[in-house]
């Protein structure tokens, strides 16, 4: 007859609490909003100005226009540059929001913002400081 000192212990499972509905659907808001906030997020710090002039499609667009005029005269080190700036050009273009996207984002934003906020202690001047419109905030409900 086998001792008991040379049985394995069944291990038992302690028992997790289940998360309740409510829970689970506070989880997925939490992650819908976050979705909404890092999407506007990076809309702003891509339009953040930079030095000099800001470029917009149609300037872009001009200057592919000279790219491809200037293709057909240049020396080949000058050409292989131009070919190069036509990549970036169209490169960036392509990575601009328009003017609906932008105004979609910001509206979503303005839905989310303050309950982010206020789950995240995230306060008026931080929101300012990476570059939210002092209007966005104004309209979202959060104040200084």
């Amino acid at each position: 007859m086998p001792t008991t000192k040379n049985t394995p212990k069944k291990k038992t499972r302690a028992t997790t609490p289940r998360m309740s509905k409510t829970h689970k659907d506070a989880l997925a808001n939490g992650r819908v909003d976050g979705r909404v906030i890092r999407e506007y997020l990076e809309i702003v710090e891509a339009i953040k100005p930079l030095r000099g002039r800001r470029r917009t499609a149609e300037s872009i667009s001009k200057r592919l226009a000279v790219i491809a005029a200037e293709l057909k005269t240049t020396d080949p080190v000058t050409k292989v540059r131009l070919i190069q700036e036509r990549l970036d050009l169209r490169t960036e273009l392509a990575s601009m929001k328009s003017k609906n996207e932008v105004a979609a984002a910001e509206t979503k934003f303005i839905k989310v913002a303050a309950s982010f906020s206020e789950r995240n202690d995230i306060t008026f001047d931080a929101w300012r400081e990476f570059g939210v419109s002092a209007a966005v905030l104004k309209k979202a409900g959060i104040t200084r």
